[in-house]
Formats: C-alpha cells, structure tokens, sequence
C-alpha cells in the first residue's frame, strides 16, 4: 500500500478529515508567515497542530508521523490532493475506455 493510500486509510473519521483541511494548511502558511510576522506564524503553527491533535482524539489513532516523518509531508499532499479535486478516484474516472 503506498503512503496516500495509507493516509487515507488511517484518516476516516468526519472530524478529522476537518480539522486536518483546517490545521494542514495553517501550518504550510505559518512557515511562510513566521518570516514576515513572528506571532501571526507562530499562531498559525500552533494552531495548526491543536487542530491536527484533536482531529486524531476523535479519529482514536495517533497521528501517522509518529511512525514515519515522511507522513508531515504525505498529509499536504493529502489535503492539496483532496481540495483541488485531484484524488484517485477523479482522475480514473477521467480515462479514456
């Protein structure tokens, strides 16, 4: 099973697939944010990773970067993949017979 797959398995619950499109990108713009305003960023970040903890009490499983860091990375594509529609199931549907 490859990484996204993994990751979607793992990240089923309704109140986490929330928080998680809430708290991913707020991390990804807080690391831009910190540059340019230090407590915006540092808001941002911290923010970010309450809504990423929670979502995973209500999921029941720890988050999946605890077994493999490649996951901090895998999640961004998981919610990039998910809002501008590009997920598996899409594009297959989009092939030609």
């Amino acid at each position: 099973m490859d990484y996204l797959e993994n990751y979607r398995q793992t990240h089923t619950h309704p109140m986490n697939k929330l928080t998680h499109s809430i708290g991913i990108p707020m991390i990804v713009v807080s690391l831009v944010v910190v540059f340019f305003d230090w407590h915006w960023g540092l808001g941002l970040f911290v923010l970010g990773w309450i809504l990423q903890f929670v979502g995973h009490i209500f999921e029941g499983k720890p988050p999946a970067f605890f077994s493999n860091p490649l996951y901090l990375f895998v999640g961004v594509v998981w919610w990039f993949k998910k809002t501008f529609g590009l997920n598996k199931e899409s594009s297959e549907s989009k092939k030609p017979l």
